[in-house]
């Protein structure tokens, strides 16, 4: 008889799933505690790099010995702290509905380089999720105007779609990396001491006035940015052979989560057609999926 999978797998996926949430509300709670997202963002590396060179055991000399490309390196290093900064006020100004929303759909952006960079082939299940992906992002893109707030809504769309653009650009050079024949925690190491680095520049640049609170928050921040990451990576590892699981659930649980967490405690309130594009978001992620399942 057939049974279910045991408990710690399911709750390694919902670990995951929840520090992805979770950094969604700590970016929302950062402006109404008038934290410094930028100091804690550049903490929140050091936390990473520190977690993921204890508990990944990277080995840093493979990024040297394999050739690996370090334009793509030096390429991550610059995008993952702002794309982070460019989160934290898509969900300023869009909220964590459509902020979360809009980074899941990010997956179909490495989904599309695949056929058309990487030259694999394109069967119909993918076509389908990925014209449901777009139309879900212009669902999501699209805010009632007003004289008042025409402005905030064209900033809320620009970001989102910078959300969009720049998770599915990161999943692309990590895949970039991978053909290379860099192993993936050396890689995500690298990345995050690049990343941190360039943020711990910026911000020397800027004569910034460092607080104690902030570093606080980067630490918090750093251990749930990693938090995902590894639980992400142990849930695979533990459903050997149902990774679509793995990835259906952690696509899906985010965007119904972070709708739930943005609506119940922040009282956000997307539009139908916002609302619409949450449903079709998760309609493309099964539609992707579904020929998996149904074999």
């Amino acid at each position: 008889m057939k049974t279910g999978p045991s408990w710690t797998p399911m709750l390694t996926l919902i670990l995951s799933i929840a520090c992805s949430v979770a950094v969604s509300i700590l970016l929302k709670l950062a402006r109404r505690h008038r934290l410094h997202i930028g100091q804690a963002i550049a903490a929140n590396y050091a936390v990473a790099a520190g977690l993921c060179l204890a508990l990944l055991q990277p080995h840093p000399a493979q990024l040297l010995d394999q050739g690996t490309s370090w334009f793509v390196l030096i390429a991550l290093g610059i995008l993952l702290p702002a794309i982070f900064l460019a989160m934290a006020a898509a969900i300023r100004h869009a909220g964590i509905v459509l902020s979360d929303s809009a980074q899941r759909l990010s997956l179909f952006l490495p989904l599309l380089a695949s056929f058309l960079i990487f030259g694999e082939a394109l069967s119909p299940a993918p076509l389908i999720g990925i014209v449901l992906a777009f139309s879900a992002l212009g669902c999501l893109l699209i805010r009632p105007q007003t004289s008042t707030n025409a402005t905030a809504g064209r900033t809320g769309a620009a970001l989102l779609l910078a959300v969009w653009a720049g998770y599915g650009s990161i999943d692309i050079l990590f895949k970039l990396l991978a053909k290379s024949g860099a192993g993936f925690s050396a890689s995500l190491f690298a990345a995050f001491v690049l990343a941190g680095a360039l943020m711990l520049a910026g911000l020397l640049a800027m004569r910034t006035q460092w607080q104690a609170r902030n570093l606080a928050a980067g630490l918090l921040l750093g251990l749930l940015n990693f938090g995902n990451i590894y639980f992400y990576i142990r849930a695979h590892q533990l459903f050997p052979d149902n990774p679509t699981l793995v990835f259906t659930a952690m696509n899906i649980g985010v965007i119904v989560f972070g709708t739930m967490a943005g609506m119940v405690f922040f009282r956000e309130q997307p539009s139908r057609l916002n609302l619409t594009g949450v449903v079709l978001a998760i309609t493309a992620i099964t539609a992707l999926v579904l020929p998996v399942w149904t074999r």
